[in-house]
């Protein structure tokens, strides 16, 4: 078994693991790294021997402690690449530990795309679909609701198959399981054969985005906002198939829009604001008018995803769809009447309901608010202040990202939620896969 890291008689400890923003950390007692499902179940089943719990991890873009754990910490990177693709069906299947922009760049190959994705694709397949990321859509939803079958190491080693027509209770639950009910190993994913988006990326007003968001979201298949807090300005994005051809960007127009403007000098505006707060209402002023209007067109995840390379803290909440215009102005309202300085815009995106069990988007309409604060800049008053407003309307947070909620909480919220624990309490009753997080959202 390809290891790094043990635990040693004198209880040495491997190095510590932390998540991409920096906000989450853990030394695990050893670290899996296995090149085959038996592997993985092997390490499963000594993990539980040796009473040690067991976290898979992907590329810690999570902003959770969801994956940290003191016992076995499984990597499942050397568990990539397309495994079948079925042109008839619609369907890939893809090892868990897949990047997705390796995804996406070996379906484009094959004349193939995924409906919707969301805004970077640095995440593993089974990291992604396991916290619930999305985009934004009218009619798709997120990448889990595009999943169509999957294989999970159960904590007794066995792997076990899902889809809708085999053990379908588990494929209802496990498409987003939290790392709760076990390790993901393969994902089914519905594909479609490669299509064009033209984007159309537009400064507006957020008296009028929000006046006209309904109208907005119908005439759009993807539409998302950004709002500069400090300021009455938005940047929106509108997606929209197209017969194309492609018309990326130009080479110089992309760099600075994606490489100066939202990464380089982002970065440099952030550090600024981080030393010298009272500037970042000034900063953001001007920040917001220097994003100009753009229309391109391009294969799908050249339009969804853009890089990211500022590092942040992030909280986001789904709210039912027809209440997030109501609970943007009050956050808006919250931020000019108080001391905060906030240097990173607001997203606002929405998605259709779904069927997974703890999809934030399970059986109702919903729309995104996320706030995020630049590393290193204390984000506790910020975030507590919009968490208070979210709670009010009924919002599910993120499963990846900050949040306060508890179990009491979430079996408010979610419908479904008793459905889950009890399939958890099946499936892992010793909770081999536990951690001090899931003991906090899903209880004990």
């Amino acid at each position: 078994m390809a290891t790094t890291g043990t635990a040693g008689s004198s209880g040495t400890r491997t190095a510590a693991w932390h998540n991409w923003a920096g906000n989450i950390s853990a030394t695990p007692a050893r670290v899996v790294t296995p090149a085959s499902v038996g592997e993985l179940q092997e390490a499963v089943r000594r993990a539980a021997g040796d009473g040690l719990k067991v976290k898979a991890v992907g590329t810690g873009h999570s902003f959770t402690a969801a994956a940290a754990t003191d016992g076995v910490l499984i990597r499942p990177q050397a568990l990539a690449g397309i495994q079948a693709i079925d042109r008839e069906a619609g369907t890939v299947t893809v090892a868990a530990g897949t990047v997705l922009k390796d995804l996406n760049l070996a379906l484009a190959k094959e004349g193939l795309s995924l409906t919707n994705m969301g805004d970077i694709m640095e995440q593993t397949v089974s990291g992604a679909t396991s916290t619930g990321t999305h985009g934004t859509g009218r009619d798709s939803a997120s990448i889990a609701a595009q999943i169509r079958g999957l294989e999970l190491v159960t904590a007794d080693g066995q792997l076990l198959a899902c889809s809708e027509k085999e053990n379908p209770e588990v494929f209802a639950a496990a498409r987003l399981g939290i790392g709760a009910l076990g390790v993901v190993t393969a994902l089914t994913f519905a594909v479609e054969p490669l299509f064009f988006l033209t984007a159309r990326e537009e400064p507006m007003a957020f008296d009028r985005v929000t006046a006209e968001f309904d109208q907005l979201h119908a005439e759009n298949e993807h539409f998302e906002f950004y709002w500069f807090p400090h300021t009455g300005n938005c940047n929106t994005k509108r997606n929209n198939r197209s017969q194309g051809p492609a018309a990326p960007p130009g080479a110089v127009s992309a760099w600075v829009e994606d490489e100066l403007l939202s990464n380089g000098l982002f970065q440099a505006v952030n550090s600024f604001g981080r030393a010298v707060p009272a500037a970042i209402p000034s900063i953001a002023r001007i920040a917001s008018r220097a994003l100009s209007a753009r229309t391109y067109t391009d294969i799908p995840y050249k339009v969804f995803t853009s890089p990211r390379r500022v590092r942040f803290v992030e909280m986001e909440y789904a709210l039912p769809r027809e209440r997030v215009v109501e609970a943007l102005r009050e956050l808006k309202t919250m931020v000019d009447r108080s001391e905060l300085r906030i240097s990173f815009p607001v997203e606002v995106r929405t998605a259709p309901a779904d069927d997974i069990t703890l999809s934030t988007a399970s059986g109702r309409e919903s729309a995104y608010i996320a706030v995020h604060m630049y590393k290193g800049t204390p984000y506790q008053a910020y975030f507590t202040a919009a968490e208070r407003i979210f709670t009010e309307y009924g919002g599910r947070p993120h499963w990846g990202k900050v949040h306060t909620r508890d179990a009491e909480y979430f079996a408010g919220v979610y419908p479904r939620f008793g459905e889950f624990t009890a399939l958890r309490d099946r499936l892992d009753p010793d909770r081999v896969f536990g951690n001090d997080y899931l003991r906090r959202v899903l209880g004990d």
